[in-house]
C-alpha cells in the first residue's frame, strides 16, 4: 500500500453507513434511504452509492430487495466490517510512518556520508604525514648552520629527513647534494615521515647541548 494511500469515497460511505447501523442510529430490519436520497446526502453519484451498498451487501450487513430497497440485516457484521477497516487504516498508518522513518533514515545516512567525505577532504588537505610530499623549512639568520655544507651537518642522520630541493631566491635547486652551502633565506624542501616537522626545526634552531657534549 502506498504511503499516500487515500480511502476511496465509496468505502468511506460504506463505513459511515455501517457505523450508523452499529451505533443504532439505523436499526436492524429497517430500510435505508433509496440510492438517490443517499447520493444526495453524501453529494455523490448514484453509482458511488451503489458500490458502497454492494460492499455492505457482500458481507451480510444489508440486503437489497427489489421493490423494497436496502434492508439492514446485522449490527454485529457492521461492527466486524468497521473493525476490519480500522485495522487496515492502522496498517496503512503504520506503513506511512515506516516510509517516513525510512526516508528520514536515508537522509540521515546521506548526511553522515556527506560529513565523512568532508572530514576525509579536510584530512587530505591537512595531511602532514605523507612522506612523498615535501615539507618546507625556511633558514633564517638564527639557523645554526648558515654557511655550512649540508653534508657536514649530517642533516639526514640528525633529522630523518632528506633534502630533495632548495629554493634560493627565484631558483629551485633540485637534489642539491652534500656540498651545497646553507644560506640565509634558503627554503629547504624535505621529505620524510611526520616526525620531521619537529626534528628539522629542532636541529636547525635547537640548543647545542648534545653537540657540545660530543
Amino acid at each position: 500500500m502506498d504511503s499516500n494511500y487515500t480511502m476511496p469515497i465509496y468505502q468511506k460511505i460504506a463505513l459511515d453507513i455501517a457505523n450508523k447501523i452499529y451505533t443504532g442510529e439505523v436499526e436492524e430490519n429497517s430500510i435505508l434511504y433509496g440510492r438517490s436520497v443517499l447520493a444526495g446526502k453524501y453529494n455523490v453519484s448514484p453509482e458511488t452509492v451503489r458500490r458502497s451498498v454492494k460492499i455492505l451487501e457482500d458481507i451480510g450487513v444489508v440486503k437489497s430487495i427489489k421493490g423494497k430497497g436496502v434492508i439492514v440485516l446485522s449490527s454485529a457484521k457492521a461492527s466486524s466490517f468497521i473493525k476490519k477497516y480500522q485495522d487496515l487504516t492502522n496498517i496503512s498508518s503504520y506503513k506511512s510512518d515506516l516510509y517516513d522513518l525510512l526516508d528520514s533514515k536515508s537522509k540521515i545516512e546521506d548526511n553522515i556520508l556527506d560529513t565523512i567525505n568532508k572530514i576525509l577532504d579536510y584530512s587530505n588537505r591537512l595531511e602532514i604525514i605523507n612522506p612523498l610530499v615535501p615539507a618546507q623549512f625556511v633558514l633564517t639568520k638564527e639557523c645554526k648552520y648558515i654557511g655550512q655544507d649540508a653534508g657536514k651537518t649530517k642533516f639526514w642522520q640528525n633529522t630523518g629527513g632528506t633534502i630533495v630541493a632548495i629554493k634560493r631566491n627565484d631558483e629551485l635547486i633540485i637534489s642539491p647534494g652534500p656540498y651545497i652551502e646553507f644560506m640565509e633565506g634558503d627554503t629547504l624542501l624535505v621529505v620524510g615521515d611526520k616526525h620531521i616537522f619537529n626534528s628539522v626545526p629542532m636541529f636547525l634552531y635547537g640548543n647545542d647541548d648534545k653537540e657540545e657534549e660530543k
